[in-house]
């Protein structure tokens, strides 16, 4: 709990506490009926303020809890309903008491004052009244009646000398006596006592009447008034309520002295104990009637006013007690809630418990321990991830590093996984078409119905020795007349997956096709050229046989002809197994340091030719780095490049043969080949003899064996050099619909990228100067030249 919670609890608390101690003085003093008419307005305002002190208290709680909900504050919903509840359960048995209790209190308050009631207070009174003035009445006239006997006694005077006074106090206690009073006294003019005689203690010192008493009895000759009937008795004192009498002494003496002097004889008798309380209560319950009648609507404002504090006392303290007791309640569910919405963000923190032994606090002591075990768990879970990661990682390391095509497709046969050998293989961007068909892969359509094809049949009925995978050649066509020689390996993955392994066994089979003419050219060599020199000499012999027994010029002419073609040909087959066998049986390159640019210098040299000079350029690169090479292999590999540009160039005048060397170098700079380039302006190569320029007897030429090309490649693999042949085009032009248009062929190119350096050293001397120049050939090398 905050410290402003606290401090406001602490508030509420002593306002109920006031409000109590300010609702009991308001019920006592509306039970006291002249307190409460006395202080009415006081307390009416008392109540008000109490009332008006409570309902600030109540609407501070319910502003603070509507401003909690505005604000969205976790849990304060929940802090409502509770504290609804509670209020309801405050409040509404408050209500049933207060509604019970005010029909009561009005209809009580009404049967007090009944008309009936009225009457019999009235008729009480009335008969006390009468009963005590009848008893004044009768002393009234028994003391004029006994003041009339007294007066025939002439010497009554009291100042006469003793023993002459006919009638003194024994003459009054005989009328004492017969008249049944308690005391009997003789009074002056003036109230002086003159004689006296009772049964009290009073006898011995009368009271003396009021002198407006004298004047009544002197006007009406007798006259009785009722006395201590309104004095408040003391505690244990009986009642002191009496009849006093007093009448005036008729005066028959005619002294003139005498006759001034009046007497007034008074008598006293106490009214009876049970008349005096019975004339008492009825004279109270009639004053307190009275007191009531009049204050009747005020004792209903006050009795009400008093139940509707009552009421908002027991309406706040219920929902003082909602909010304590709610948020006991809500506290530990808060916690627990609050420690929920934290681990559905992903927080698994050590989570606050409530200090409590009841549910309440288990709960919030269970969801701690869940939360950590959730912890621990995600924990071991995240190990285990982080290990799965990096086997993952690992795995598509080696699927990265693979040259070989990797495809996993799912079980509706869309692409999921694919490496980049798979693209680099099939020159396609496979990772863009990830979960999608195969088959929609532009120029795959066919290779993926032939490889889905091949897996459907391996799944239903394999062949023997396919049970783990299945295995087939596909050849892909790329278009342009260049394809793929594909080796595809398959199988099943766990959930109806599947994985496709492929490779490019281009190269390799046109290996094999080499292999195989190289074989093939082994034994036409060995057949061919046998029978070749025993058919020269027999048709030179034949010549000379035939010559001198031929008469005819005509006929000798025509036999020269005839053997001098079986001569060239045989020549020329010659020629072709001996280059069967050069291509058969190409000896291992001697590798040493090599300067390329003397090289090529010197092989230029030899195409002296003036139809050849202005055809040929050489782009030399500065210093470039020393090879490892063998000088006679890389000769004939330029001869081959260098003749092959000429031949394409021989019917265009404008022909250009471009011989470049350059270096080739990383993003870092750092030397990676040299690199020799032969390019030309001719009419490029075919799409047949891009697709298999490098096997043997492949050509377009109308001379030539085809070999050309296939010794390149052989003697490039000696070298660990790479060679490429593409066809050199214009720059692409724009089409009407805005798409580029592919550009023209403009000529084709040849490119050998040699990565093996030699170490710092003196590069070896070819055969001839490195200087040498295009305008200085040798003739055996010129002859060279025209092969090929």
């Amino acid at each position: 709990m905050t410290k402003s919670a606290r401090w406001a609890l602490g508030v509420s608390a002593l306002a109920v506490l006031g409000a109590a101690l300010v609702l009991a003085f308001v019920l006592s003093l509306s039970t006291s009926g002249w307190l409460a008419e006395r202080h009415f307005v006081w307390l009416f305002w008392v109540n008000v303020a109490v009332a008006g002190l409570l309902l600030l208290v109540i609407g501070l709680g319910a502003a603070r809890l509507v401003t909690r909900l505005k604000r969205g504050k976790f849990g304060s919903r929940l802090l409502a309903k509770l504290a609804g509840v509670f209020a309801l359960v405050g409040v509404v048995p408050g209500l049933l008491i207060y509604g019970v209790s005010y029909q009561f209190v009005t209809r009580s308050i009404d049967t007090w004052f009944d008309v009936q009631v009225a009457q019999a207070l009235d008729a009480g009174l009335s008969l006390g009244r009468s009963t005590l003035d009848a008893a004044v009445a009768d002393l009234s006239n028994q003391a004029r009646t006994a003041a009339e006997r007294l007066a025939d006694a002439r010497q009554l005077d009291a100042r006469l000398p003793e023993g002459k006074q006919p009638i003194g106090p024994l003459a009054l206690e005989r009328t004492r006596q017969q008249l049944g009073v308690r005391d009997a006294v003789l009074l002056g003019a003036n109230g002086q006592v003159l004689a006296s005689a009772g049964g009290s203690n009073a006898a011995l010192v009368p009271e003396r009447p009021a002198a407006a008493l004298l004047r009544q009895a002197r006007l009406q000759r007798s006259v009785g008034v009722l006395e201590g009937l309104d004095d408040e008795p003391q505690a244990g004192a009986r009642p002191s309520a009496r009849v006093r009498a007093v009448a005036l002494v008729p005066n028959t003496d005619i002294n003139l002295a005498a006759a001034n002097e009046e007497r007034f004889l008074m008598l006293v008798q106490p009214l009876p104990d049970a008349l005096v309380a019975n004339a008492l209560a009825v004279q109270a319950a009639y004053r307190e009637y009275q007191q009531r009648a009049l204050a009747r609507d005020g004792l209903r404002r006050m009795v009400v006013g008093t139940l509707t504090l009552s009421l908002v006392l027991s309406v706040f303290g219920a929902l003082l007690l909602a909010v304590s007791l709610g948020n006991q309640i809500v506290r530990p569910l808060l916690l627990v809630a609050d420690g929920v919405r934290q681990v559905a963000e992903g927080d698994l923190t050590a989570k606050p418990v409530f200090a409590s032994r009841d549910e309440l606090g288990g709960l919030t002591r269970s969801f701690a321990q869940m939360t950590e075990q959730l912890s621990d768990a995600r924990a071991q879970v995240q190990r285990g991830v982080a290990q799965l990661e990096g086997a993952r990682t690992r795995l598509q390391t080696i699927l990265d590093s693979l040259t070989a095509g990797v495809i996993v497709f799912d079980r509706q046969g869309a692409i999921d996984t694919v490496n980049p050998g798979a693209t680099r293989i099939l020159r396609q961007p496979l990772s863009a078409y990830r979960g999608r068909p195969l088959a929609e892969v532009p120029g795959l359509a066919e290779f993926s119905n032939a490889v889905w094809q091949r897996s459907e049949m391996h799944r239903t009925s394999p062949e023997d020795g396919e049970r783990d995978h299945w295995q087939d050649a596909f050849e892909l066509q790329l278009g342009k007349g260049e394809s793929l020689n594909l080796l595809l390996r398959g199988a099943s993955l766990p959930g109806d997956a599947r994985l496709l392994v492929f490779d490019d066994i281009t190269e390799v089979v046109s290996g094999q096709r080499s292999v195989a003419w190289a074989e093939v050219a082994r034994r036409l060599a060995h057949e061919i050229k046998n029978p070749l020199t025993p058919i020269q000499l027999s048709a030179e012999r034949l010549e000379h046989k035939l010559a001198a027994k031929l008469d005819a010029e005509a006929d000798r002419a025509m036999l020269s002809r005839s053997v001098a073609t079986i001569v060239a040909q045989v020549q020329a087959m010659k020629q072709l197994v001996d280059e069967f066998r050069d291509y058969a049986r190409l000896p291992a390159a001697q590798l040493h340091p090599l300067d390329l640019n003397a090289l090529v210098l010197e092989v230029l040299g030899l195409y002296a030719a003036p139809q050849e000079q202005g055809r040929l350029q050489a782009r030399l690169a500065e210093a470039l780095p020393l090879i490892e090479g063998d000088t006679s292999q890389l000769r004939q590999v330029i001869h081959n490049l260098v003749q092959n540009a000429l031949d394409a160039v021989e019917q265009r005048p404008d022909g250009l043969v471009q011989v470049i060397t350059e270096t080739a170098r990383n993003d870092g700079g750092e030397l990676r080949a040299v690199r020799l380039r032969v390019s030309d302006n001719g009419g490029g190569f075919g799409d047949k003899v891009l697709k298999r320029a490098f096997e043997p007897y492949v050509t377009t030429k109308p001379k030539g064996t085809g070999l050309g090309l296939a010794v390149v490649k052989k003697i490039a693999d000696e070298h660990g050099a790479r060679v490429r042949i593409v066809n050199r085009r214009a720059e692409p032009v724009a089409t009407a619909d805005g798409v580029p248009a592919e550009g023209a062929v403009i000529g084709a190119q040849v490119s050998l990228s040699f990565s093996r350096f030699a170490p710092a050293q003196i590069p070896h001397a070819p055969d001839m100067p490195a200087t040498a120049s295009p305008q200085n050939p040798t003739p055996a090398t010129a002859s060279r030249a025209a092969q090929g």
